[in-house]
């Protein structure tokens, strides 16, 4: 848990308004902490699916590893966040069809 910054918490906690506040003023939505986990993982080990699409709209690694390979949606399944796997998908679906569309 150590490295973890004020995204992770608010992530992981929910909070979508402190989200919102650190993502507007330039927060990493990458960061990793001490075991590689990024504040989507956190979000998706703790059921937050309103956070888990906003971290991806605004650019999280669905596909981040953290130390033991595992991706958020790895940890959410293994929590059985269903909601949160659904989300997750979801929004990587449609950010992948947002950036072929501009591609083209």
């Amino acid at each position: 848990m150590q490295g973890r910054t004020a995204l992770h918490m608010a992530a992981a906690n929910g909070h979508m308004d402190v989200v919102s506040y650190l993502l507007d003023r330039g927060a990493d939505t990458n960061i990793e902490n001490n075991e590689k986990n990024t504040p989507l993982h956190w979000a998706a080990l703790n059921g937050q699916i309103q956070v888990s699409e906003e971290l991806i709209a605004r650019g999280a690694n669905a596909s981040a590893l953290n130390r033991y390979d595992r991706t958020p949606l790895d940890e959410a399944m293994s929590r059985g966040k269903q909601q949160v796997v659904d989300a997750i998908v979801a929004a990587t679906a449609a950010t992948s069809l947002a950036s072929s569309s501009v591609q083209e």
